[in-house]
C-alpha cells in the first residue's frame, strides 16, 4: 500500500512540468503527464513519477493545465483525473475549455490577473499568454511559486515581477536547458540536416539567471524539459537532451540558487528535501507502433482535409506561397499564394500528418522531431519562427483566430487585459532591438559561454534593467 503522506505547506516538483501543492492534504497538481508517451508517440518521460506522489496528485482537489502541448495537457492521464476541478487561464477563443467541458470535465476558468483562493493560506493567480500559453503564481502563505513552464515574457512580466516584490520567497519553475524541447528538425535543400542550436550546448545557468533577473526570482528549479525520445525516427534528439546535473553551468548569481528537479519544498521552514525518482530507461519503439509507417501513401480524402486546414488559415496565405508535404515518397504542393518566394516541406508519415490536421494540433507534428522540415526560399530567421509557427499553431489551431483581422482582435483583447504591462513590454522589447544590433559585432567575435560574452551578457541585463 502507498504511503498516503501529508505535509503542512509544501510543494514538489515531479514528472516533466508537474507541481503538486499541499495545504495540509494535496491541493493541486498542474500539467499531470503520468506517464505514457507525447507527441505522437515520440516523447516519453526521462523520468517515473514515484507512487508517493501519483497518490498525492489523485487525492488533489484541482489539476491545473497551462496549455495544449500533450506533455502538458496529457489526455491519458487527465483521463485519470476526473471528479477533479481542471483550472485554465482564460485564453482567447476557449478552445481548451469547451473541449473538456463538452468531454464532461469540471472546469474553471480564472480570471485573468486576479488572486483565486484555494484554501486558507493557498491562492493562485493564472495570467493567459497570446501565444496560449499561460503562467500560474502559487502563494502558499508569502511563498510565491511561478510556474512559468514554457512561456516567454509577451507582456506579463511586469505582474509578475511585481507579485514576486511582495513576496518572502518567489520560486521560478521554467523551461530551460539547451533547446531541444521544440521544433529542431531542419534540414536544408540538398537533404543536410542542419544542425539546431541545442547542438552548441550553451550552458543553461545563463539563461536561468537571465530570467531569474528579470522575473525577480531567488530560487529556481529545472521544470518542463524532463523527456527522452524514443521512435526510431527521432531518437536522433536524444543526444541534445539536457542532462540533470548541467543546469547551473554558466550560473553566475551569487545571492540566489538553482535547487535540482525534483523535490520537496517546505514553505514554513524553507528547507529543501530532494525527490529521487528512477530514470526511465531509454528504449527504442519503431514508429509502426504508433500507427506511422513511412511507406504509407496519401489517399485522395487525405489530401483534401490536408489542403482545407491549410486553406482556412487566411493569414498564412500572406506570407508563403507553398507548403509541400512528403509522404511516401510522393510530394503534394498546397498553394497559399503570397507570392514571396517563400516555401515550406515537410516530410512526415503519413498517419500523424492527417491527424494533426484532422485535430489541429500542427505544433504537435513538429515538436515530436520526426518530421523534416525544409525552409525554401528567404526565410528571415531560418526558421518556422515567428510568423509560420504563431499564425497557423498558436492563431488558428488554439486561438481560432484565422486572418489577420482576427489576429489584430485577438492581440487586441490581450492587450486590454493590461494596458500598463503591454506598454513597458512594447517598451522594453524596441529597445531590447536597439541593444541587440549595437551587440550584434561583437557578438559576432565572442563565443557563448565564453567569460566575455557572460560579462557582456551581465551588462545587457543591467542595461535593460
Amino acid at each position: 500500500m502507498v504511503n498516503q503522506s501529508t505535509y503542512d505547506l509544501a510543494f514538489e516538483t515531479v514528472g516533466n512540468a508537474t507541481l503538486i501543492v499541499h495545504d495540509g492534504e494535496p491541493l493541486l497538481a498542474t500539467d499531470p503527464w503520468l506517464s505514457g508517451d507525447a507527441y505522437f508517440g515520440s516523447w516519453m518521460l526521462s523520468h517515473a513519477i514515484p507512487a508517493e506522489q501519483l497518490a498525492s496528485i489523485a487525492r488533489c482537489d484541482y489539476i491545473w493545465i497551462s496549455h495544449g502541448h500533450p506533455d502538458h495537457l496529457h489526455m491519458p492521464s487527465l483521463e485519470t483525473l476526473r471528479g477533479k476541478t481542471v483550472l485554465l487561464a482564460d485564453h482567447v477563443g476557449g478552445r481548451i475549455a469547451r473541449a473538456l467541458t463538452d468531454d464532461g470535465y469540471r472546469v474553471s476558468v480564472l480570471p485573468d490577473r486576479q488572486w483565486v483562493p484555494l484554501s486558507s493560506r493557498v491562492r493562485v493567480m493564472a495570467i493567459a499568454d497570446p501565444y496560449q500559453d499561460s503562467i500560474l503564481l502559487v502563494d502558499l502563505d508569502g511563498v510565491l511559486v511561478i510556474d512559468m513552464n514554457d512561456c516567454n515574457d509577451r507582456g506579463w512580466g511586469p505582474t509578475v515581477r511585481r507579485e514576486a516584490r511582495r513576496s518572502r520567497k518567489p520560486i521560478l519553475l521554467a523551461l530551460a536547458g539547451y533547446g531541444d524541447a521544440d521544433m529542431i528538425n531542419y534540414f536544408d535543400p540538398e537533404g543536410n540536416r542542419i544542425p539546431p542550436k541545442a547542438a552548441r550546448r550553451i550552458p543553461p545557468g545563463i539563461g536561468i539567471a537571465h530570467k531569474m533577473r528579470l522575473l525577480g526570482a531567488q530560487s529556481y528549479i529545472p521544470f518542463a524539459t524532463m523527456h527522452r525520445y524514443q521512435r526510431d525516427d527521432s531518437v536522433w534528439a536524444n543526444q541534445y537532451t539536457t542532462p540533470l546535473d548541467v543546469f547551473r553551468d554558466g550560473f553566475d548569481l551569487d545571492d540566489r540558487e538553482v535547487l535540482p528537479a525534483f523535490v520537496r519544498f517546505d514553505c514554513t521552514n524553507h528547507t529543501v528535501e530532494p525527490l529521487d525518482p528512477t530514470a526511465n530507461p531509454i528504449v527504442t519503439k519503431p514508429s509502426t507502433d504508433f500507427g506511422d509507417d513511412w511507406n504509407e501513401i496519401l489517399s485522395p480524402d487525405d489530401l483534401v482535409q490536408i489542403n482545407d486546414y491549410f486553406d482556412q488559415v487566411v493569414s498564412l496565405h500572406e506570407i508563403l506561397d507553398t507548403v509541400i508535404v512528403r509522404v511516401g515518397g510522393i510530394d503534394h504542393e498546397f498553394s497559399l499564394g503570397a507570392g514571396t518566394g517563400r516555401s515550406v516541406r515537410f516530410e512526415t508519415p503519413r498517419r500523424s500528418l492527417v491527424n494533426s490536421a484532422k485535430w489541429e494540433v500542427f505544433d504537435d507534428l513538429l515538436i515530436g522531431n520526426f518530421t523534416k522540415t525544409t525552409l525554401l526560399g528567404d526565410w528571415p530567421t531560418r526558421s518556422l519562427r515567428p510568423d509560420f509557427t504563431a499564425r497557423l499553431a498558436k492563431y488558428s489551431d488554439n486561438g481560432l483566430a484565422r486572418t489577420s483581422a482576427d489576429i489584430e482582435r485577438y492581440l487586441a483583447e490581450y492587450r486590454r487585459r493590461s494596458r500598463r504591462d503591454f506598454v513597458e513590454y512594447e517598451i522594453r522589447r524596441q529597445y531590447d532591438g536597439v541593444l541587440r544590433r549595437l551587440a550584434r559585432g561583437a557578438r559576432s567575435r565572442m563565443a557563448e559561454g565564453t567569460p566575455a560574452h557572460r560579462a557582456g551578457q551581465r551588462l545587457y541585463a543591467r542595461t535593460r534593467r
